[in-house]
C-alpha cells in the first residue's frame, strides 16, 4: 500500500487534526470549541462571532440518514473480490475501496509487465541468434528516411512528455504546498484561539473584586474548560507539526523522483537519437537496455499516478457530498466523530452560565460596594462619592435566553469607557480624594472580570464549531472550491507526461535498433569501389584478349 503514500499522507493531516479536537467532546473537557477560519476567511463568521450564543434548542433523537459519499464514481472492480463490482463508496479505512481505486492503474501496471517480458524476451533471443540485426542491402533509401523521420517524431513526442512531466509536477507540489499552508494556518489560528480562551479563563479564575470571588463551582468549570482547551490545543499542534512534516517529506520524495525521471528519460531519448544516426551499433546497446528498464518503470509511475488521480477526484467529491449533507452518517462520520447536538448545547448552556456568574460579581462590587455610601471606618469605606456607577448587563436571563438590556445597564463592550469616568484620585492609604466611585485597583478588577466575560460570550459560540464540525465542514468547503480542481488537473498533466515518456521512447528503442544497423555511408563507398574495381579489371582482360586477336601476320616471301 506504499503507492498509495502521498495521498494518505495529505488527509492524514486534515482529518486527524479535526479529529483531534472533536474526540475531547465526548467528555466533560470537550467543552471547547472552534476556531474562527483564518484571516481570509474570516467573512462567513464576522456576525456569528458578534452574535449572542443561542439558547439550547430541542434535539431530535432520530438516527441520521446513512450516505455513500460518491457511489457512482467509486463502483469499481474490486480486486480482492474476484473484480465484483465495490459498492461502499469513499471509505479511506476501507481496504476493499483501495482494492478498487488500485484496478484503475492496471493499465499502467500491466504495460509494464507486457512491455518487460517482450522486449527482454527479444532481447534475448536477438543476443543469442547474434547480437546485430543485418540490414545491410535491405531496403530502399526512402525506407531510411520514414525510418529518421519517425525516429525524431517520437523523440520529440518523448521530449515533450517530459517537458509536461516537469512543468506538471511543479504545479502540482506548489498546489500541494499551497493547499497545506492553508490548512496549517487553519490548525495554527485554531491553536491561537484556544490558548487566548484559555488565558481569558485563567484570569476569570483569579479575579478578585474588592474581596469577592468566584463560587467554588465556577472554579471547577473553568478548571474542566482549561484542561479540555489546553488538551486540544497541544494535541492539534502535535498532529500538525507531526503531519505536516510527513506530507512536505513524501511530495518532496515525490518530486524528486519525477525530476529524475523526466531528465533522465529526456537524456536518453536525446543520446539515444544520435547514437543511432552517427552509427554507433555497440554504444547504443547499453541505451536500449537502459530504455527497455526506464520504459517498464515509467509505465509503472503512470499507473501509480493514475490511482492517486482517481483517489484524490474521489475525496475531492466526498468531501463536497459531506458539506453538502452535513447531518447524514457516512464514511467521513467515523474520521471526524462530530459531536450531536445535545452535547453542543450542554457546553452552551455551561459557558453561559459561567458568563452570567461573572456578570453577577461584578454587579455584587457595583451594587454592594461601589454605590453604596458608607460611613467612616466601615470595611467597605474608601470615601466614594458622586454619581452612581451604572451596573453591567447580564446579557442572558435566568433561563439563558438572550435579554435585552436596561436602560440602566451598560453592555460588556462599552463597559471599561463607561466605569473609567467613575474612576477617583486615591491617597497612599487607598482613599479617595477625588470624586469617583471606584479607585483605579477596583477598576483594573472589574475590567479583568468583564474581558473574561466577554472572551466566554464572543469566542465561545464559534468555538463549539470545533465539535459539531462547522469549522471542517467550511475548511472542506474552501478546499473542494479552491484547491481540489487545480491538484487534479496538474496530476492530469503528470499522467500525460508520464504516458507520452513512455510510449516515446518505447517506440525509440525499436526504431533505435532498426536505424543504428542500416548501412552506413563508407560501407556504402567500400562496396562501391570493390564494385568499380571489378570492373575495370574485367574490362582491362576483355582489351587484351582482343588485341591479340586483330594482331596483323607478316607477309611470306615468295621464292
Amino acid at each position: 500500500m506504499r503507492i498509495f503514500g502521498p495521498h494518505l499522507a495529505f488527509y492524514l493531516l486534515v482529518f486527524p487534526s479535526f479529529s483531534s479536537i472533536s474526540a475531547f467532546s465526548n467528555g466533560e473537557a470537550g467543552d471547547s470549541l472552534k476556531f474562527i477560519l483564518g484571516e481570509e476567511s474570516l467573512g462567513p463568521w464576522k456576525n456569528e462571532i458578534l452574535d449572542a450564543a443561542q439558547a439550547p434548542g430541542p434535539v431530535s433523537d432520530a438516527q441520521p440518514n446513512s450516505l455513500v459519499l460518491a457511489a457512482k464514481r467509486t463502483k469499481r472492480p474490486d480486486i480482492l473480490r474476484g473484480f465484483r463490482r465495490y459498492q461502499g463508496g469513499w471509505d479511506i479505512a476501507n481496504r476493499h475501496y483501495w482494492a478498487s481505486v488500485g484496478f484503475t492503474g492496471g493499465v499502467g501496471f500491466i504495460l509494464a509487465v507486457l512491455w518487460f517480458v517482450s522486449f527482454g524476451t527479444a532481447l534475448v533471443v536477438h543476443h543469442c541468434c547474434g547480437w546485430r540485426i543485418n540490414t545491410k542491402g535491405k531496403g530502399s533509401p526512402s525506407a531510411q528516411k520514414i525510418c529518421l523521420i519517425l525516429l525524431l517524431v517520437f523523440t520529440c513526442a518523448a521530449a515533450f512528455g517530459c517537458i509536461l512531466l516537469s512543468v506538471g509536477q511543479d504545479n502540482f507540489h506548489g498546489e500541494v504546498l499551497h493547499t497545506l499552508k492553508y490548512v496549517v494556518n487553519q490548525s495554527d489560528y485554531t491553536v491561537q484561539t484556544l490558548r487566548n480562551v484559555t488565558e481569558y479563563l485563567n484570569l476569570a479564575k483569579s479575579i478578585t473584586v474588592a474581596q469577592i470571588v468566584l463560587p467554588s463551582n465556577v472554579m471547577d468549570d473553568i478548571d474542566k474548560l482549561n484542561v479540555g482547551l489546553n488538551t486540544a490545543a497541544n494535541m492539534l499542534t502535535q498532529k500538525t507539526t507531526e503531519n505536516s512534516g510527513k506530507i512536505k517529506e513524501v511530495f518532496n520524495a515525490v518530486r524528486s523522483a519525477l525530476i529524475a525521471v523526466a531528465a533522465v528519460m529526456l537524456l536518453v531519448a536525446i543520446l539515444g537519437l544520435c547514437l543511432s544516426i552517427l552509427g554507433h551499433r555497440h554504444a547504443i546497446h547499453i541505451f536500449i537496455i537502459s530504455g527497455w528498464l526506464l520504459v517498464a518503470i515509467t509505465f509503472i509511475l503512470y499507473g501509480v499516478f493514475v490511482i492517486f488521480n482517481n483517489a484524490m477526484s474521489d475525496t475531492c467529491m466526498a468531501m463536497g457530498q459531506w458539506v453538502d449533507n452535513p447531518h447524514s452518517q457516512t464514511a467521513l462520520s467515523n474520521i471526524l466523530p462530530c459531536v450531536d447536538q445535545r452535547t453542543t448545547n450542554q457546553t452552551l448552556v455551561q459557558s453561559k452560565e459561567i458568563i452570567n456568574d461573572i456578570v453577577n460579581l461584578v454587579n455584587q462590587v457595583v451594587y454592594g460596594t461601589a454605590d453604596t455610601n458608607p460611613s467612616p471606618g466601615s470595611s467597605q469605606y474608601y470615601n466614594q462619592s458622586g454619581p452612581m456607577m451604572p451596573p453591567l448587563c447580564f446579557p442572558f436571563d435566568s433561563q439563558l435566553q438572550d435579554r435585552q438590556c436596561e436602560p440602566q445597564e451598560i453592555s460588556m463592550e462599552n463597559s471599561s469607557a463607561v466605569w473609567s469616568n467613575y474612576v477617583c484620585t486615591v491617597s497612599s492609604a487607598g482613599i479617595c480624594t477625588s470624586v469617583g466611585r471606584i479607585t483605579p485597583e477596583m477598576y483594573t478588577q472589574l475590567v479583568a472580570a468583564v474581558n473574561a466575560s466577554y472572551a466566554l460570550k464572543h469566542y465561545t459560540p464559534p468555538l463549539l464549531s470545533l465539535q459539531n464540525c462547522n469549522f471542517v465542514r467550511e475548511t472542506f468547503s474552501k478546499i473542494t472550491s479552491d484547491y481540489c480542481r487545480p491538484l487534479v488537473h496538474y496530476l492530469r498533466i503528470v499522467n500525460a507526461g508520464l504516458g507520452l515518456i513512455s510510449v516515446g521512447v518505447m517506440l525509440c528503442l525499436v526504431l533505435w535498433i532498426l536505424y543504428a544497423n542500416r548501412p552506413q555511408m563508407e560501407e556504402v563507398f567500400a562496396k562501391l569501389s570493390t564494385l568499380a574495381s571489378g570492373k575495370v579489371s574485367r574490362n582491362g582482360n576483355n582489351n587484351n584478349n582482343s588485341s591479340v586477336l586483330s594482331l596483323p601476320t607478316s607477309p611470306q616471301s615468295g621464292v
